[in-house]
């Protein structure tokens, strides 16, 4: 990050604007339930990583995905499947039983990672893995206003576009891939199914625009609008894949007989969804189970888990429990009378989380206890403000969607960096994260990258503020970077 730093800094008050701007028009942005939309900051410097890195958190991202899923899927129809179906709504938890033993493949799952001396994972996500659509959106504008400030002409621009890759590219080539495979043909038409007002909906959007520009008539669905017999119907036509951008509970809100028969593979067999429903993948519970894997050789053979995989989660996966209390071992394996006595007594040492739960809402972060944010939380979560021994207390004895897991602190350091807005260039000491995206049980596999957020606070994420950095590719910003130190060099020269 040092040198796009010092590179870019001086020239940041230029193109500031410009990027806010362009990356707002292209739908970097959250939408409120009346529709009004909130920027997501861009990133005015990049995060720059060599090619192979990308592809070896790709590979990482990919490991644990898979040992994901299996782990769901062995765990929801085995014995112990309460651990896992016991935190799902009960419309969830309907569909998972009925959809889980046809669900083979997931088109998309993202892994998220903090990153010091090496990758942390801290969760993933298989539900609706948001954000390709977001990280091309900060990408391409990055690359198409920077270049133009540098000097680069819109071929050269374009190119560095085509270089640096696309995520929503790979999740297009995911679902032909997932379609070919379970149907032996490629799609005419694709559903991007979402709630209406949906917060991500210009991601959506996005997703619709790039898929029938990559070759494929595509339409955005709300789930009122739906209907079927053969296929999967609406505005008049009819749907050969749909890509769920839609959390199941969300049908508790508008319901749809038609849908819930679709989602749980009994209605319009013409039609393929994907992600099938996933709440018992993404469940935090089941990311405890992964790490606990690694101690527990039954359980990694129930799961099928491979060498590859126990050792990708031996080294990336911080040790995470449910918090339920009984002696345990600890992250360093020593022994544990009591969980929850133990991890109240060390807030420096955990962080609790609602096993199925999103958006960050009931992350509790024990290093920032102290945090104004952390009794906004409490309150939020338990209707009044807690110190963090009150809040280990109460959430031992809360078992609202699957209780609560408890995992150890991974400690980065913010970074420092620029973040373009309307009104300028803004420098911000952050906590960065890396997402990686994957798919599960696809041949051949999508050429996956990743997104890179930004946030002033532990808990990373888009809805509570924070900013999408662009992701480079070392050969893209090299060739960036050369051009900005051209430009400087011939503008010193014509001032001397």
């Amino acid at each position: 990050m040092d040198l796009p730093f010092k590179v870019l800094r001086p020239l940041a008050a230029r193109y500031a604007p410009t990027l806010a701007a362009e990356a707002f028009a292209r739908g970097l942005v959250t939408t409120a339930a009346d529709g009004t939309q909130r920027a997501i900051p861009p990133g005015a410097t990049p995060v720059v990583l060599d090619s192979d890195e990308i592809h070896r958190r790709h590979r990482l991202s990919w490991l644990l995905s898979t040992a994901g899923f299996r782990m769901a899927q062995s765990t929801v129809q085995g014995r112990d499947r309460e651990v896992l179906l016991g935190a799902l709504s009960p419309l969830e938890r309907r569909l998972v039983e009925r959809s889980s033993p046809r669900t083979k493949a997931l088109a998309i799952t993202r892994v998220d990672f903090l990153v010091g001396d090496r990758p942390r994972a801290l969760e993933l996500n298989a539900t609706i893995p948001a954000m390709p659509g977001y990280s091309d959106m900060a990408a391409g504008a990055f690359l198409e206003v920077v270049g133009t400030a540098v000097g680069l002409d819109a071929p050269a621009r374009a190119a560095l576009v085509r270089q640096n890759g696309s995520n929503v590219e790979a999740l297009y080539r995911a679902l032909l891939a997932g379609f070919q495979q379970a149907r032996g043909r490629t799609p005419g038409r694709i559903a991007v199914l979402c709630r209406r007002n949906d917060s991500q909906l210009s991601e959506v959007d996005h997703l619709v625009r790039r898929f029938a520009e990559l070759g494929t008539e595509a339409h955005r669905v709300y789930p009122d609008e739906a209907s079927g017999g053969e296929q999967l119907t609406a505005h008049g036509l009819g749907f050969d894949l749909v890509y769920r951008h839609l959390f199941v509970h969300r049908l508790a809100e508008t319901p749809s007989p038609f849908l819930e028969a679709f989602f749980a593979g009994d209605a319009a067999p013409g039609s393929q969804l994907f992600n099938g429903p996933a709440a018992h993948v993404e469940a935090k519970s089941n990311f405890a189970l992964l790490s606990q894997a690694t101690d527990d050789r039954a359980l990694a053979t129930r799961a099928g888990l491979d060498a590859e995989m126990l050792e990708a989660i031996r080294t990336s996966v911080p040790w995470t429990r449910r918090l339920v209390d009984g002696p345990t071992r600890g992250p360093h394996g020593e022994a544990i009378a009591g969980l929850v006595g133990h991890v109240a007594a060390n807030p420096g040492m955990f962080v609790l989380k609602r096993a199925w739960d999103y958006g960050g809402k009931a992350v509790f972060v024990g290093p920032a206890a102290d945090e104004p944010g952390f009794a906004t939380r409490a309150e939020a979560a338990f209707g009044r403000a807690l110190s963090w021994p009150e809040t280990v207390e109460h959430a031992a004895a809360d078992h609202r969607g699957g209780g609560f897991v408890v995992q150890a602190v991974v400690d980065v350091p913010r970074e420092a960096h620029v973040l373009a807005t309307p009104g300028g260039p803004v420098d911000a000491e952050v906590f960065v994260d890396y997402s990686a995206f994957a798919s599960v049980g696809l041949t051949p596999p999508p050429g996956w990258g990743g997104v890179v957020r930004a946030s002033v606070s532990r808990i990373v994420n888009i809805q509570g503020g924070g900013g999408v950095l662009p992701l480079l590719r070392r050969e893209v910003w090299e060739q960036l970077a050369q051009a900005a130190m051209s430009m400087e060099s011939q503008q010193a020269a014509g001032r001397s």
